[in-house]
């Protein structure tokens, strides 16, 4: 039951995040507002969610793992009620950022009470849990959402999530530990703080590993955020948005599991090598069946599973990389790659809208460029010569 209450903590941010993703397709012309406009509720919801990542982490040692999963849970209950009740798109805006910015708790505080209640073997298998998590939440929430969209209405939606958000908050309260992990007299938590940051971002390889965790991240953002505009160009509905969808997080997994397997015959790099061959093939299989003339939901949806499988190579030597380079700094590390995966992450949703989508071109293109980053990225790791990130632990969440 812990270890189920531990899930669902880490999971509702990311629910909370795709569940709504079928509704953007129509949010547009029930708003009489333009795309880019819509796709503020994605961005707006993932800045939030980033930012306050790094908020929380302190307030959590200071204040204890509880108190401050509570105030978040309180303050998404009350971003989507708002939500719900939106009369118009830019208080459904302003309501996604609060939603946001509540939901960062779970995503911090959970990976904290991993660290803090299990140990050795069992940690690593309850990591390998959480990975599994994050990889199926995105397609059942989209098919959810969608379901709902047809069924209720888009207001379904946030009614669910706000309902959910209770739900959690008596979990919480009721069976996780209020484990605080210092009470200790220390220097002031933002002093500290800024002090770990400095050291990281003076650090070369460092910087190398978040741009490419930042652009894995953006690159399948842009594809969340793009793919019900593209479906619906090609007659999929909100009810059928997130069987496509499901493609790729679906192969997240399986790149996940394949990882755990290559990781003992083979260096990390190597790995992160064949990840970026394969997210790279998978875009531009993408891109290249649509200005081809292949227009259907397949030819976009399929060439995804090379782009999942490529993410879960890569996405788990990355993160070890981040949090290896300096040991004593891993929390501040792990909350600097966070907040700019989601930073990125919305620049990609975001920049889903500046642009028309009658096909898959645009939105390919676009996911291509991203991904380049991280080529570059990994690229200039390699000319470092840094010495190779110290063995994985199943390391499977993004």
């Amino acid at each position: 039951m812990l270890i189920a209450n531990l899930l669902s903590q880490l999971a509702f941010g990311l629910l909370a995040m795709t569940i709504c993703l079928p509704s953007m397709q129509e949010w547009s012309a029930i708003f009489g507002s333009s795309q880019a406009a819509v796709q503020l509720t994605f961005s707006g919801f993932v800045v939030a969610y980033g930012l306050l990542q790094l908020v929380y982490g302190p307030l959590s040692d200071r204040w204890g793992r509880k108190r401050v999963l509570l105030l978040g849970l309180a303050v998404a209950c009350a971003g989507s009620v708002m939500a719900a009740l939106a009369p118009d798109l830019n208080t459904l805006i302003a309501a996604r950022v609060l939603q946001g910015a509540g939901c960062a708790a779970g995503m911090v505080v959970g990976r904290a009470l991993v660290q803090d209640l299990f140990q050795g073997p069992q940690r690593t298998r309850v990591m390998a849990y959480v990975g599994m998590a994050m990889g199926l939440v995105p397609p059942v929430a989209t098919v959810l959402g969608g379901q709902l969209h047809v069924g209720l209405g888009w207001r379904a939606n946030f009614v669910l999530i706000a309902l959910l958000s209770v739900a959690l908050f008596v979990a919480a309260w009721r069976g996780l530990p209020d484990h605080q992990k210092t009470t200790e007299p220390q220097a002031h938590w933002l002093r500290v703080m800024v002090s770990s940051y400095r050291q990281l971002v003076r650090e070369p390889a460092f910087i190398c590993y978040v741009a490419i965790l930042s652009s894995t991240t953006a690159s399948f953002y842009a594809f969340l955020a793009g793919a019900p505009i593209v479906l619906g160009q090609y007659g999929v509905g909100p009810g059928g948005v997130g069987f496509y969808i499901m493609v790729g997080p679906l192969s997240y997994i399986v790149g996940n599991y394949l990882t755990t397997q290559l990781v003992h015959r083979v260096r990390e790099r190597r790995i992160m090598l064949l990840g970026q061959s394969l997210t790279l093939t998978g875009i531009s299989l993408m891109a290249g069946l649509s200005i081809a003339g292949l227009h259907t939901p397949l030819a976009f949806a399929l060439p995804m599973v090379l782009l999942g499988m490529g993410n879960g190579l890569l996405v788990p030597p990355a993160l070890a990389g981040t949090v290896g380079l300096m040991p004593a700094l891993a929390g501040a590390a792990a909350a600097v790659a966070g907040l700019m995966q989601q930073l990125m992450g919305a620049a990609g949703g975001f920049a889903v809208g500046l642009f028309t989508h009658e096909d898959a071109t645009h939105l390919g293109l676009l996911m291509l460029a991203l991904a380049f980053i991280g080529v570059i990225g990994q690229l200039v790791l390699y000319r470092l010569r840094a010495p190779p990130a110290p063995p994985l632990q199943r390391i499977t969440s993004r």
